[in-house]
């Protein structure tokens, strides 16, 4: 196969000297694989898989569990920190937990490509973010209808909750009104007046998808927000 772009999202021990990997790749999607010897000393790959750092690989295999062969670097890691290497460890864990193997999913891989140019940049940060999450639920035909139920508009004056088993809007609080939703379905993700509601209607549609277990992402990002109050205060 021809050398395909692909970032690694996680990596995990594999026998002696091996690991097990999740790609991000742009034809593929998310591909597992086993990198053979990569764990082992002195192991060039070893460098190389490294979140964050665009590849190219290759790999063999019919079934889910494929074989890496090649693996080259084909540029610098992102320089994450903080609160910027917390976003890119929630973007790598979501794209991991929702993806299913080898669907094609091109914008995605564009909208993560992004993502990892401005996350260094805080504020990059949110907007980055809601447009990998938008691309993802479009990929996987579970973005929201800014609708109701039955397909109806929204009423500007009103407010709404989603209600993820028709992906629409329903009245009710608390919830966001009705003008911010249109905003939002007009592509309004990344406006930073919208950048709180974007967020609580992405992480809505996106609550199904991960199921009951939370992301551990999440909590470190909690955590960090705790521990800056007592600072800034």
């Amino acid at each position: 196969m021809i050398p395909e772009p692909a970032f690694l999202l996680h990596k995990r021990p594999y026998r002696e000297t091996s690991a097990l990997v999740e790609l991000l790749t742009f034809a593929h999607g998310r591909v597992r694989a086993v990198a053979q010897g990569v764990q082992r000393p002195g192991s060039r790959s070893r460098g190389r898989l490294q979140p964050f750092a665009p590849l190219h690989v290759t790999w063999a295999g019919e079934g889910e569990l494929k074989r890496l062969r090649l693996m080259e670097s084909s540029g610098a890691a992102a320089m994450l920190a903080g609160e910027g290497l917390l976003c890119g460890l929630y973007a790598n864990e979501l794209l991991t937990r929702t993806l299913p193997p080898e669907l094609p999913v091109a914008e995605v891989f564009a909208h993560y490509t992004a993502l990892l140019e401005a996350l260094p940049r805080p504020e990059g940060r949110a907007a980055g973010l809601r447009r990998l999450e938008v691309a993802l639920l479009e990929a996987l035909d579970a973005a929201p209808r800014f609708t109701d139920p039955d397909g109806g508009e929204l009423d500007p004056q009103r407010r709404y909750r989603f209600e993820a088993a028709s992906r629409a809007f329903v009245p009710g609080e608390p919830g966001l009104d009705g003008r911010t939703l249109r905003l939002l379905a007009g592509g309004g993700w990344d406006e930073p007046g919208l950048a709180g509601p974007a967020k609580a209607v992405t992480r809505a549609a996106l609550a199904p998808l991960l199921g009951s277990r939370p992301l551990r992402s999440r909590e470190l990002m909690r955590r960090l927000a705790e521990r800056r109050r007592p600072a800034a205060s």
